[in-house]
């Protein structure tokens, strides 16, 4: 990076040991035009500090953290300000709120500068694109992007991903390149009442219900009480949730190939969805002995993810013998006081009686529409040199990890990372504490597989590592192949309209049903050919084709 004038050397000396703060409150912006005329202030050269000679004021709307202590007070606010000379004015969302708050600003008009962390759709993007509410930022990236072209070449999935439509980019992601959430379909099971019982680690979905039953029959719990909950859940909120606690969600890749997505490519090259198929059928039929038997808990198809923690760091004595998740964090407190989520152990794909024994795959590990520049933005130029600067390695560490030295430092030479490689950086902090240091992954950032993967082995905080080995060991040698995984794909504005509400509609019926048939309220075997004609009657068949249009149009440009 280069500086200017007597700032820069200041900036200079606090970037030995950092690179990464924001804004805090101000605001005297004035309304201009998408080219950033009117009273902008001129920024720098692409990759010069500070951004801007005269102090600007930066409107941006964010959804609160928990993690964050005050967005104002913040030490990478006070120290991104210093670095750029730009001023943040925050308008925080509650997170209860955030789509709706989202959708009434874009609808109304009534906007900031910047829409950060609030997940703005590939479907908004390309509507309010097109009405020029979202600024294309093609031109911005072409002049200042030094980091995001940087980005565009170590990790080449994202350029497209993030390409809309009309050939458009609107919105910036936040790339995290996390091993171990690229297979996130995992079951945890609690290892001390494997070893109590003397019971092996289940290999297929049979030898999974008999230690289902010795859990529940056996008192691993040693209370003299039968008050064990051998599997449980949390159903997936929405389409698009990556939590994947529900109880379908590692199970039923024992008898059809099912992403948490509910979309994949079939072997003929379509797009497909595994809930009308035979192996679906036999997966919920084998969920619903789990649950007639007493072997799931009651409430796993009606729980929050909340009461799922809940039930894992029940006080006194554990009672939850299994359930889904990316990582222990979905069913325990991560560095908790119980020490609990310790002895949750991961276990690999179960094969199913036909064969069937999957990881799900995501590579495509972009987060879209993390940064949006309206038309309201006085100078639009700044904003987005301000995004790109965010995408700094060392800035990214500062905003989602605290400051160098003390919640992270560079690695020495010598030291190993994860994958066995010179390591890149030591991780010294607690994950999940609420702090005031940092923006805990509020914001853009980029986190490559090359970050990600290059950090050093602690000891003291051995999460990554045991997720890494996890992952490693006992899942990749199931995944499935790259070509199987449907891209995160943009729509028309007509075909975003179209899939809206096929998507509401399908997606409404088979989360009902599916929860249905688990809990015995509808009989599969008699109903399951009513099920089949109802999703034909709500149009199934043009859901798929214009998910087929998106993914060709999709391939054709990726193929460019």
């Amino acid at each position: 990076m280069k500086f200017k004038g007597v700032l820069s050397l200041l900036v200079g000396v606090s970037m030995l040991g950092s690179i990464l703060s924001a804004c805090s409150s101000g605001g005297n912006n004035t309304e201009t035009s998408a080219s950033g005329s009117g009273n902008a202030v001129a920024v720098s050269e692409a990759g010069e500090f500070p951004i801007v000679d005269e102090k600007i004021t930066l409107r941006v709307m964010t959804g609160a953290n928990p993690a964050v202590e005050d967005f104002d007070t913040n030490e990478f606010t006070k120290y991104f300000e210093e670095l750029t000379n730009i001023h943040v004015e925050w308008e925080i969302v509650p997170t209860s709120t955030v789509t709706e708050k989202l959708n009434l600003a874009l609808a109304s008009g009534d906007l900031p500068d910047v829409i950060m962390t609030m997940n703005v759709t590939p479907e908004q993007q390309a509507l309010y694109g097109e009405q020029g509410v979202l600024l294309p930022l093609n031109d911005y990236i072409e002049k200042y992007g030094v980091n995001t072209k940087k980005m565009f070449e170590e990790s080449p999935l994202v350029e497209s991903t993030i390409t809309s439509a009309d050939g458009n980019i609107y919105a910036l992601p936040a790339p995290n390149e996390c091993y171990h959430c690229s297979m996130r379909q995992k079951l945890w099971i609690y290892e001390p009442w494997l070893e109590k019982l003397n019971l092996k680690m289940p290999t297929t979905t049979e030898e999974f219900y008999e230690v289902l039953k010795a859990f529940k029959t056996q008192d691993p719990n040693g209370n003299g009480i039968a008050d064990e909950i051998p599997f449980s859940g949390a159903p997936q909120v929405n389409q698009s949730s990556t939590l994947t606690t529900s109880v379908e969600n590692f199970l039923m890749n024992s008898f059809t190939y099912a992403p948490y997505t509910r979309l994949y490519v079939n072997d003929e090259g379509k797009v497909d969805i595994p809930f009308n198929k035979e192996g679906w059928k036999e997966g919920l039929t084998y969920l619903n002995r789990l649950y007639s038997e007493g072997l799931m808990d009651p409430q796993a198809v009606t729980r929050d993810a909340a009461q799922l923690v809940q039930l894992g760091e029940n006080p006194d004595v554990p009672i939850l013998g299994a359930a889904s998740g990316p990582n222990q964090s979905a069913l325990t407190q991560l560095n908790g006081s119980s020490g609990r989520w310790l002895e949750y152990v991961a276990v690999a794909p179960l094969k199913g009686p036909e064969g069937v024994q999957v990881t799900q795959y995501d590579p495509y590990q972009v987060a879209p529409g993390q940064f949006v520049i309206t038309n309201k933005a006085t100078n639009p130029e700044a904003a987005f040199r301000f995004a790109d600067a965010l995408y700094d390695r060392e800035i990214t560490l500062r905003s989602t990890i605290g400051e160098p030295d003390v919640e992270w430092r560079w690695a020495t030479d010598g030291e190993v990372g994860l994958n066995g490689e010179q390591a890149v950086y030591m991780d010294m902090s607690k994950f999940g504490v609420t702090q005031n240091k940092h923006w805990s992954q509020t914001g853009i950032a980029y986190r490559p597989n090359s970050l990600r993967l290059g950090l050093v082995a602690n000891p003291d905080n051995p999460l990554d590592s045991i997720l890494y080995n996890e992952t490693k060991e006992k899942y990749e040698p199931f995944r499935v192949d790259v070509e199987t995984v449907l891209p995160p794909i943009s729509f028309t504005v007509d075909q975003s309209a179209e899939i809206a509400d096929l998507s509401k509609t399908i997606y409404d019926y088979t989360n009902e049903m599916m929860a249905r048939f688990i809990i015995g309220d509808a009989d599969i075997n008699a109903e399951w050919d009513q099920y089949l004609s109802t999703l034909d009657s709500m149009n199934l068949s043009r859901y798929l084709e214009i998910y087929q249009e998106a993914y060709d149009t999709y391939k054709a440009a990726a193929a460019k």
